[in-house]
């Protein structure tokens, strides 16, 4: 796995790094974006093979954004996206990946084990 390449996207730090230390001391290489824009300034010269999202960050809803974003793009639409976010705890809907409002990959609600989101960008990347 060494040569994959997570970009992490939450705007809680340290958050960022437990799961960048996980990830890392499991072969990958990792780069972080604390803010949605930061992640469409960085992912399209990053090229990352998957990206670790967080929903709620400048805008409640900004991870949405980004998700359609990415899959509005050639060059970034094929990224897996793994969705990890607390916004079920705020919203009482049930989130779930739909191709038109939510195009992400998985969804994960937060707290999540660091060996659970592990498991998934190994899965994400196969």
């Amino acid at each position: 796995m060494a040569d994959k390449k997570v970009m992490v996207v939450d705007d809680e730090e340290d958050f960022v790094e437990v799961i960048s230390v996980t990830l890392e001391s499991n072969g990958f290489e990792v780069v972080s974006a604390n803010s949605g824009a930061e992640a469409q300034e960085k992912i399209p010269e990053e090229n990352p093979d998957v990206i670790v999202l967080d929903v709620m960050m400048e805008t409640h809803t900004k991870g949405f954004e980004v998700a359609r974003w990415l899959r509005g793009r050639e060059d970034t639409k094929e990224i897996p996206i793994i969705m990890l976010t607390g916004v079920n705890q705020e919203y009482p809907f049930d989130f779930g990946p739909d191709d038109m409002w939510l195009p992400v990959d998985k969804f994960i609600n937060k707290p999540v084990p660091a060996e659970r989101l592990l498991a998934e960008v190994q899965n994400a990347v196969k």
